[in-house]
């Protein structure tokens, strides 16, 4: 702790009017420009942080351009690491701002947005209830467990430093600041497939206005924009989507679109966002050589979640934790309930509310809906007796009226198989016996309200009138035709002796 407090206070006085007049005086008297001052004052401030902070647990953000944007990297065992970008929100991007120091978080990031991670990851599954001091107090899968590639490194902005002040003037505007735009109106953004074995698939090129050809930086690069990509070529839907060189990368095609944004139903790539075309605007953080690539399919599955059970089942139960042993395992109850399980030697007889319902989810699209994880990667539960095949499928939040979520559930392991299926449908795929998991065609995955996890706990939330949100594949990880069906957003009414869920309809998770 007292590394910690002394690791906060040298930077905040490294940070001071007069520490940082210091560092400007003697960067700018060796150096030709601002800029380049600039950055050397980066350079020094990071060299602090890095020296400073050698204890378990420690944060540092790389990637950025200032010391409060970038991919965050954990300390564990002397060796930094990344973190995923699985169940990665505002509370858990609230905490790493805290922690370095910063005043708060403007806004957290996924997919590698500022590039892919560089080092093996340390954390995923991250769950914080927001009161944490530092991360590592939060539940996770343990140190080095985890199913993710480069590109899902998490990320965050943080506001800067109250005592900073702006030597250098102008002051630039940070990547993460750069404003965004849909390609102008009088300007024609041409895409095409490049590199690839087969028309399907390449490293994406765009020309602007009949320009030169050029490549899209891959930071943030996610399914969301190769289905648009895909979807402008008439090449049906994205079934990948990649920051690779494979296909060729930047030597090849130098990029001249960067920070890519799209809701994921645009018609053209023009209808996204971008940074600043006009102005030639191109910002890439990571691997320089790796671009935006795409493989697109004509066959894709398509989840619908099914909220006229969720109405139908939703309950109250209050249950002992001594029959929530395996849900512990699993990072299924407030954390409250842990700190039970901690300090009090009958933990066991203490109850939890429970607010459960029953979550079914019909693959209409015309491809069978698969993990990403090949079966040599599932994960054998002893409590459950099965193999789960997906880390994040399905996840559960309670909001106030005012926006802010007040509980969280989700199903951070599970098990994909048909449950039911439409008549004349066969079931594919079974969790027993080390079976092939997913959802056919035509048939639903049916977690019922009396299986593990299948609540949210509710047992601190006051009384009252709520959002209840439900979503399937919500972070977008496996690849459908539309996700706008993946979630259900319901009114919940919660008294002292009943839970009401009506009004249900869907949305995007």
């Amino acid at each position: 702790m007292c590394k910690k407090m002394l690791c906060f206070f040298v930077r905040l006085l490294c940070l001071t009017i007069l520490g940082c007049q210091l560092i400007a005086e003697a960067v700018v008297e060796h150096h030709s420009s601002l800029d380049q001052a600039r950055h050397e004052r980066q350079r020094l401030v990071q060299t602090y942080i890095k020296t400073l902070n050698k204890e378990e647990g420690a944060l540092r953000l790389v990637g950025g351009e200032t010391e409060y944007e970038g991919n965050i990297e954990v300390l564990h065992n002397q060796k930094w690491g990344a973190i995923c970008d699985d169940e990665w929100d505002a509370a858990e991007g609230e905490i790493v701002c805290r922690q370095l120091g910063f005043p708060g978080m403007q806004r957290y990031t996924r997919s590698g947005y500022f590039g892919a991670a560089r080092r093996r990851f340390w954390m995923d599954n991250l769950f914080c209830e927001g009161h944490e001091l530092e991360l590592t107090e939060c539940h996770f899968e343990g140190w080095g467990e985890n199913d993710c590639d480069p590109s899902e490194a998490a990320g965050v902005v943080c506001y800067p430093p109250l005592n900073a002040v702006n030597v250098f003037q102008p002051q630039p505007l940070l990547s993460a600041d750069l404003p965004k735009y849909p390609i102008h109106p009088g300007s024609r953004l041409y895409v095409r497939l490049r590199g690839g074995r087969s028309r399907d698939e390449g490293r994406v090129e765009v020309r602007l206005n009949g320009n030169r050809w050029g490549s899209i930086c891959a930071d943030g690069w996610s399914l969301l924009e190769a289905n648009v990509v895909c979807r402008q070529l008439g090449l049906g839907y994205a079934r990948e989507a990649f920051q690779t060189d494979f296909f060729g990368g930047a030597n090849v095609s130098r990029p001249i679109l960067s920070g890519s944004e799209c809701y994921g139903n645009e018609t053209e790539l023009a209808d996204c966002l971008h940074h600043d075309h006009l102005k030639g605007i191109v910002s890439c953080h990571g691997n320089r050589q790796h671009v935006a690539a795409v493989i697109c399919d004509y066959l894709s599955p398509d989840l619908v979640i099914d909220y006229y059970e969720i109405e139908q089942t939703a309950h109250l139960e209050d249950r002992p934790m001594l029959l929530m042993q395996c849900a512990m395992e699993e990072n299924c109850v407030s954390n409250e309930a842990y700190r039970i399980q901690r300090d009090e030697p009958n933990w066991r007889y203490h109850s939890r509310r429970l607010l459960k319902f029953t979550a079914a989810a019909i693959n209409a699209g015309n491809a069978d809906f698969r993990p990403f994880k090949e079966k040599n990667q599932w994960e054998w539960h002893m409590c459950h007796m099965h193999y789960h095949s997906m880390e994040v499928f399905a996840t559960f939040d309670i909001f106030d009226l005012s926006g802010r979520k007040v509980a969280q559930g989700h199903k951070a392991s599970f098990c994909l198989e048909d449950s039911t299926c439409l008549p004349g449908i066969p079931k594919k795929y079974n969790c027993a016996n080390f079976g092939d998991q997913g959802i056919s065609i035509n048939c639903s995955d049916v977690y019922l309200y009396n299986l593990d996890c299948q609540w949210v706990d509710i047992t601190e939330m006051p009384t009252g009138t709520y959002i209840l949100k439900i979503a399937i594949n919500p972070e977008f990880k496996v690849a459908e035709m539309s996700y706008d069906n993946n979630a259900a957003i319901c009114d919940l009414i919660y008294t002292e002796n009943y839970a009401h869920v009506v009004n249900c309809r869907l949305a995007r998770p």
